[in-house]
């Protein structure tokens, strides 16, 4: 008896890893949704980026054509990102389109989200099992993350939902510390092999707590673009600078006390933001920072929604997006270069 027991064991762990189903945290929270936040660029993102493009030089089909289509594709193409970093076979890859559209209608990015690893990891375990795969393998995919992205995506993006807004009104009712709060988890999340842009639009982080997302993922970008300059140049600047800050990670591992600069800069700035310059953001720009301007594009279209625009916004973004976060991060950098805490070469990417 025990002898089966253990031979069934095995048979089911051999089968899934024969399918590469693996269970943990690292290929749903890291993996899934690091893709998941790439197929929000693609989408979404970019859609609100030529949006506000649009409106500034006066393009309507950039505004009127290209961001609703941007915007409805977004379960689509979060579903086939998904699918893609899980590393599903073509015809479940295709057949995820169609897990987005039904987890994306009722749940938001988190419907879509859960339609799309559950349609996934079922289309991954039928896969080329049968003589008619063709059918089967996308019939099974689209029934299994439709099911689940109907049934369970509202249930866990009404949770989401609340929780962010949780998030924002103890903000505002206490700007100072949540500001430091949120300015610091959501920066050090965005350097994290985990993405703070999918995190922020599955909770439908806006307004001030939006505001005090961006300026930490700013202060890690631009504060270690500018910290390890001396390392890295030009094309870490401009990696760290406009790309992510997650470059930093392997250097974290060997020398933690890299990170506190840039963190620091984030706690200091967080109720900057909330308080005294009051800077809001949308969802889809606040886990950004400056990783393509995006983190700017977002609090231009939230400023200017809330008839906060004019040249000062444009001062303000400059101020807390940029310059504080370059001149804090390098101080406290240049700091504990000099008491021997940051070695030269600690910060050195292999560009």
């Amino acid at each position: 008896m025990v002898e089966s027991t253990k031979a069934q064991e095995v048979k089911k762990i051999s089968f899934l890893e024969r399918k590469n189903i693996e269970f943990s945290l690292k290929r749903y929270g890291i993996d899934a949704l690091g893709y998941m936040a790439q197929g929000l660029f693609g989408s979404l993102i970019v859609g609100l980026i030529l949006k506000v493009i649009g409106e500034k030089l006066g393009i309507p089909f950039l505004v009127e054509k290209v961001w609703p289509l941007a915007s409805q594709m977004t379960g689509p193409a979060i579903a086939v990102a998904v699918a893609y970093g899980l590393q599903a076979p073509p015809l479940v890859l295709f057949a995820s389109t169609i897990t987005g559209i039904a987890g994306g209608q009722l749940g938001g990015p988190v419907g879509a989200f859960i339609a799309a690893v559950v349609g996934a990891e079922f289309g991954k375990a039928v896969s080329k099992e049968t003589k008619i795969d063709i059918i089967v393998t996308p019939a099974v995919t689209i029934i299994t993350g439709s099911l689940a992205g109907i049934f369970v995506g509202p249930g866990v993006a009404a949770f989401m939902k609340g929780f962010g807004q949780l998030i924002m009104y103890a903000t505002e009712l206490q700007p100072i510390p949540m500001g430091i709060l949120v300015s610091v988890l959501v920066g050090v999340a965005l350097t994290l092999p985990i993405s703070s842009a999918a995190l922020c639009i599955m909770l439908q982080l806006g307004g001030i707590a939006a505001g005090a997302a961006t300026v930490g993922c700013c202060c890690q970008m631009i504060g270690f673009a500018v910290s390890s300059y001396r390392e890295n140049k030009v094309g870490g600047l401009l990696a760290q600078g406009l790309g992510t800050s997650m470059l930093q990670i392997p250097n974290i591992v060997k020398n933690p006390k890299i990170w506190i600069p840039p963190t620091l800069a984030s706690a200091i700035l967080g109720p900057l933001a909330t308080t005294v310059l009051r800077m809001e953001n949308i969802p889809a720009g606040a886990g950004m920072g400056t990783s393509g301007l995006v983190g700017q594009f977002g609090t231009i279209a939230a400023m200017e929604a809330a008839g906060l625009g004019g040249p000062g916004l444009y001062v303000k973004i400059l101020l807390l997006h940029f310059i504080l976060p370059a001149a804090l991060s390098l101080l406290f950098s240049e700091f504990m270069r000099k008491k021997g805490l940051i070695k030269y070469g600690d910060m050195k990417l292999d560009l």
